[in-house]
């Protein structure tokens, strides 16, 4: 839980520095792949390719792949359609998708989970009631193709990580995960990147500095190795301890004429959507 924790506030500063920085400034596919290879850089002196065999070193790459590489490529597309504040509210989804996602390994269906994704829908249109555009709509869609890689890449870490021994030096062997990242984010920004839209300002490089080597470098081995000492409901609600903490950071020192009656309306039919998820995923796990 502690690992949660800490994480949860080491990302609160990710959404804004990204909206204030880099977003409609720097090319997205190269933001994506200068995280992701600051982060192979940090943990590749350690890897010992032998601790894994070569069917376990593909699964936690296929893992890389999905929750950080593709998600990256979502989730920095979403701030060019998005403002900060609505792009952490819309992240609120991943619980749900985590709880659909076993429902469907296990082969059930409980409908109060399309319920719960339909206040969602109807909080996320009140934020905006008076300008929803395609953008917005757009940009909504992305986020949430960003949150089902976070969903699918946290419980395909889960279920790899029950299979291997207890005793395992994770360190030694995360990354494959960054590396599995790294095949998506350098393809991506050879055929899709624009050369011309690079970092300019030193200020711009050391953001994305920042954002490799702590938030994803350390950030992600610290959630992924959180994520399997707790069981899927605490996963559930830390999963949403982001969305409050981001906005604090966001609202306190970046967007502080944000229109604060629509944001808090909306968030809390959303935040309404999320109580019964949870109440339910409770009182059935």
């Amino acid at each position: 839980m502690g690992y949660l924790v800490g994480v949860t506030g080491l990302w609160a500063f990710s959404f804004s520095l990204i909206g204030a920085y880099l977003a409609g400034q720097v090319d997205s596919y190269f933001a994506v792949l200068v995280r992701v290879t600051l982060a192979a850089l940090v943990f590749l002196p350690f890897l010992r390719p032998a601790r894994l065999t070569g069917g376990k070193r593909l699964a936690l790459m296929a893992v890389g792949a999905l929750q950080l590489g593709v998600m990256y490529l979502f989730f920095y597309s979403s701030f060019l359609l998005l403002s900060v504040p609505e792009v952490l509210l819309f992240t609120i989804f991943t619980p749900l998708y985590i709880a659909l996602l076993d429902d469907a390994l296990f082969k059930r269906f409980t409908p109060l989970y399309l319920l719960t994704a339909l206040m969602a829908v109807a909080g996320a249109a009140v934020i905006r009631y008076d300008g929803i555009s395609r953008d917005f709509w757009l940009g909504f869609a992305v986020v949430q193709g960003a949150n089902l890689c976070f969903a699918l890449g946290q419980v395909g870490y889960r279920r790899l990580a029950v299979s291997l021994p207890e005793n395992l030096a994770w360190h030694s062997v995360f990354g494959w995960f960054f590396l599995g990242a790294l095949a998506v984010a350098l393809p991506a920004f050879v055929l899709l990147g624009d050369a011309s839209a690079l970092p300019r300002t030193s200020t711009q490089w050391l953001v994305l500095g920042w954002l490799g080597l702590a938030a994803s470098g350390g950030g992600y081995f610290l959630w992924n190795r959180g994520a399997v000492r707790v069981n899927a409901g605490v996963l559930a609600i830390m999963n949403n301890a982001l969305v409050p903490a981001g906005l604090v950071v966001n609202l306190l020192l970046w967007n502080r004429e944000a229109e604060l009656d629509r944001l808090a309306l909306g968030g809390a039919i959303i935040a309404a959507s999320l109580w019964l998820n949870q109440r339910y995923y409770r009182r059935h796990w």
